[in-house]
């Protein structure tokens, strides 16, 4: 199941990106913007775009949210860094007394 999400999280951020970089270029952003002579990007392709982003980021983030979900099952609890110095401490080696 985490590599199915695996997957489909990485074709989701590759179909994002493409649709960032599609949409139209408004005041000199970056983004692959044509002008506005050009029919195929016309104001509805900029809404139909639009939407789109909105849908596959919101895909991507439910996506990325059940892998985070999947995937904490798999961690095991740890010691915090506190406890390991305080353990070290115990067997630091003892002065011995002076018997004199």
């Amino acid at each position: 199941m985490e590599n199915i999400l695996l997957g489909t999280n990485i074709v989701l951020a590759v179909i994002l990106v493409l649709l960032v970089l599609f949409q139209k270029s408004e005041g000199g952003a970056l983004g692959i913007g044509v002008s506005q002579d050009n029919f195929m990007f016309s104001r509805s392709a900029g809404n139909f775009f639009t939407k789109a982003t909105a849908i596959v980021a919101t895909l991507f983030i439910i996506c990325s949210l059940g892998l985070t979900i999947i995937s904490r099952e798999e961690l095991t609890p740890t010691m915090s860094v506190i406890d390991k110095i305080e353990e070290n401490t115990d067997d630091a080696p003892k002065i011995p007394e002076n018997n004199n």
